[in-house]
This record gives C-alpha cells, structure tokens and sequence, in this order.
C-alpha cells in the first residue's frame, strides 16, 4: 500500500486535550449518540412497524435450529422448495439470538443501539473537518433523514459498517494513500449483513478513479492505480465470502432492475411524497443557498457521488438515509477547505464558541461508562417493568388467536404486510415480504386480485391455491366479495383484521359471525 502523511486541506483545527481534562466530561458525538438511542428506544412502535422484521426472527430461528443457511423456501405453502438463499443471514441470526435472549425490548435496543453508533462515528468525523455548530447541525439532519427508515431489521445493523468503511475510504484519499487492508473484514461482514453493501463497492471503485486523476501524470500515477486498483480487487473478493458468492452482488441488480412491479407497490420504493415538510426538503433547500450563497464548489467525483446519493433518495424513499449519513463526508472537507480560506481573506476567525469546543474534545470516561451504563440498563428496566410488544397494525395477534383457538387449518391468503408475522408464528404465509422470491408475475397476479382488477381473479386464486382461510385488513376490496362468495363466511371481525373461513370450518366459540 501506498502511504503519505496525511494532508491538513480542509481539516480543523483540533482544541488541545489536557491531562486534566475533566473524567465526567461529555463530548458532542456521545450526546448526540445518547439522544438519537433513547428517541429511537422510546419510540419502539416506530421501529416495529415494519412487518419484515418477523421473518428475519424467523429465518434466524429456522437457521439455529438447522445449522444451516437455507437454499430453497422452508416458509410458504406456495412456493415451497422455490430457490431462496437469505441473503441477509448473519443479520438475522443476531435477530433471533437476541429475541430469544431478550424479546422485542432487546432488538429494540440493539436496533437503537447501531443507529446510535452510526451517528457517533458521523459526528466525531465531522468534528475532524467543521466546527461543532456545522458537525451537529450535519449530525441533525442526517438523524432526521434517517429516523423513518430505522427499523428492526439488517440494513440497521450494518449501517455502523456502512460508516466505518465509508470512513475508510475519505480518510484514505484525503492523506493521498490507498485504504487500509483492516477495512477488507468490514466488508466481508457487511457483505453477510446486509445486501447494501454493493454500495461500498461502488465507492471504492469512484474513491479510486478519484485518487487516480489527482495523480494524473505525476510521478505517483502507476503506485496510486495499482495501490487502489488492488484494494477494491480485494473488496470484491471479500463481499464474495457469502453464501451467494456472486449472486449476493447479482441482488442488487435483480431488487433495483428487475423487480419493477414490486418496487411500484411496496411503499419503501415509492418516491418520497413532498406534499408534507420532511428532512430531505430542509435538506435540498439548505444545500442550494449554501452553494448559492457561498459558491462552494465540490470535485468532480464527490459531485457525482453527491448526485448519484441524491438521485436514489429522489427515486426510493428508503435511501434518504444513505444521503443524509454519507453526503456530510463527501462535502465536509471541501467545504471546511473553502469556508476557511474565506475566513482568512476576510480577516475573520471561524467561529470557534468554548461550549461548543470544550465538549468536541473526546469524552472523559467516566461519561462514557455511564453513557454505556444508561444504555444498557434502561432496556432492562423497560423489560421488566413494561416489555416492548409489536404494534397490531404489523402482528394481528387477536385474529390469528382466534382461528388457533377454534382449531381452523389450512392454506391461508393472507395479506402481504401480515405473512412475516405468520412466518414468525410457524404458519405457512401465501406471501410475505421475500419479494425478489416471489417474483413480479406471482405479486401482480395476487395484489390484482384482492383490489378485485379483475372479474373472477380472486375466486381463481382461492380455488387454485385451495385456500382455507383468509387473514386481510379491513377495508381490502375483496372482503366485500368474500363475503358474498358462495362457500365462505366471515368468521372473525376487529379493527385490524377480517377473517373468511371456508363454510365447511367450525363456528368460533363466543366469537363474532
């Protein structure tokens, strides 16, 4: 590897740190990581309301009790055998030891808890390059972008790694070398985490051609190509120690390119909706007349990063998140370089406030050991007292009762949102959130169905899947026909959910026609 001292452009001055800076002293990355834990632990309903979060328990359960990762479905009475490889199975054995230790209040707390990690390691790298006002108000409006989309499921528990290998790479090009070889086994779990982790490769690759033009006909061109040129060889081969191999990066294409239909219907797809103020409108606003005000400028490759981040949070709401936590690195160096070089011209000093500098110092430890304190022993004390329990919007708990209370069997059409909570509970699904498994044609023939697109669409899929019973929302379209249907009966009524059985099935027991 190529190594150089590291270059000073853009980053700030650090605040000297004494030996008698004080113990119990508290720094802005640990507040800010304190705050962003216990608003998402106190807001659990939030982090649960995802119905995936189930089958990923699920799946983790299946793979401890056959010590193995599974090849083909083991979930759905219709696609039993389909060729499926959990692509995300590290993430969810954690998932399910932790549930297992601990229920909905620990994963809960570890979900919150990787969150909270990641936006630490934002804060304290930005207090590297801008001072602490612009590092929090950056810190801030990456936790808002990234709050909707933070949820019990993988993608949480890699994003600690998504930054540390994101780190890697600014750092490395910064000091003009190529990344250090430790990054190589964050990718590799990163890579059996989560399926995001192509995005790191992509990185890579733009960090390279990056280092390569700045060394464009100088002396350093070849070790510089041939530096990066082997590091992000290495990352691919890394990302391959999966499972999958190679078809752990054919995902991403198969989810972003050949899943249309299920990007159209699967709300985390859609495109953010403008009509209501959110994060990414504060955001975009503030960059344009921070650039148009200050004429900042970006290089040439952090731009279209800048512009490739933005345009997937333009295109799918669930990468807003990628831009609010990644954007701060590509632009923060920059940045800082430019706004201080102004600064000087002007004759004016940056503003540097003694508050907001004494606490960008490291923490003292003892705050960090009652900080580690809080955060684990507030989940304990929660579990005992008030355990955290999945909101009934995503677990249908009493309509499922009461069709196992009164013995009801068989194939079950149940509704898509609802099929990772029957994976959890051992009951065969119809379908649940395994969309790349599924495929389109399946999602469309079954979505069109219940919204009754067709004349006699659900009636054909009742018969041909020789369905049972039907666990659906009130409000679907195709409960009015149910009810009509001849054969069938509504067997169970709440605010959350319907229940048809076959009219051949018991009546409950005190239960509502």
């Amino acid at each position: 590897m190529i190594e150089a001292p590291e270059l000073t452009l853009g980053v700030r001055p650090q605040p000297a740190v004494g030996a008698a800076r004080g113990a119990w002293l508290f720094s802005w990355p640990l507040l800010v990581g304190l705050a962003s834990f216990f608003y998402c632990f106190f807001h659990s309903d939030k982090l649960l309301r995802d119905g995936d979060t189930f089958w990923h328990v699920g799946a983790g359960r299946w793979m401890f009790e056959h010590g193995r990762v599974p090849d083909a479905d083991p979930f759905s009475h219709t696609m039993p055998g389909a060729a499926w490889t959990a692509h995300e199975w590290l993430s969810e054995v954690i998932l399910a030891a932790v549930h297992q230790a601990g229920g909905w209040t620990a994963l809960v707390a570890l979900t919150a808890g990787a969150f909270a990690l990641t936006v630490v390691l934002l804060t304290r790298a930005l207090l590297r390059w801008v001072e602490p006002v612009y590092a929090l108000l950056f810190a801030g409006l990456a936790v808002g972008m990234a709050a909707s989309h933070v949820l019990v499921r993988p993608h949480v528990l890699a994003m600690p790694l998504m930054m540390v290998w994101a780190l890697g790479l600014v750092r490395a090009a910064e000091a003009g070398r190529s990344p250090s070889l430790w990054l190589l086994p964050v990718m590799a779990v990163w890579a059996n985490l989560h399926g995001g982790f192509t995005l790191g490769l992509a990185l890579a690759v733009a960090f390279a051609l990056e280092a390569s033009i700045a060394a464009w006909r100088g002396p350093r061109l070849a070790p510089t190509v041939r530096s990066w040129g082997l590091f992000v060889l290495l990352a691919a081969a890394s990302a391959l120690v999966t499972p999958n191999g190679v078809g752990g990066i054919r995902f991403t294409w198969q989810v972003l390119v050949e899943s249309g239909y299920a990007l159209q219907r699967i709300g985390e797809w859609w495109s953010p909706d403008f009509q209501t103020l959110q994060p990414l409108e504060l955001w975009l606003l503030g960059g344009l007349a921070m650039v148009m005000h200050q004429g900042l400028r970006l290089p040439p490759l952090r731009l279209a990063l800048l512009l490739g981040l933005l345009h997937l949070a333009l295109k799918h709401m669930r990468y807003v998140e990628l831009l609010g936590l990644l954007a701060p690195l590509l632009v923060a160096a920059p940045f800082a370089a430019q706004w201080r070089a102004r600064a000087r011209g002007a004759g004016q000093a940056p503003m540097l406030d003694r508050f907001f500098e004494r606490l960008a110092r490291p923490a003292g430890v003892a705050a960090m050991a009652l900080a580690a304190a809080l955060v684990a022993g507030v989940p304990v004390l929660v579990a005992r007292v008030q355990p955290v329990v999945p909101p009934a919007l995503v677990a249908p708990a009493a309509a499922v009762r009461a069709v196992q209370d009164a013995g009801i069997r068989g194939p079950v059409l149940n509704n898509y949102s609802w099929g990772g909570y029957l994976v959890y509970l051992g009951i065969p699904p119809f379908i649940d959130g395994r969309a790349d498994m599924y495929g389109d044609a399946f999602l469309k023939q079954y979505m069109e169905a219940l919204e009754l697109r067709t004349s006699d669409g659900l009636e054909r899929l009742v018969d041909r899947y020789r369905i049972g019973w039907t666990l659906l929302p009130a409000g679907t379209p195709g409960i009015a026909l149910l009810d009509r249907l001849p054969g069938w009966r509504r067997f169970h009524t709440d605010e959350i959910a319907v229940v048809h059985v076959r009219a051949a099935m018991p009546t409950p027991q005190g239960g509502q026609p």
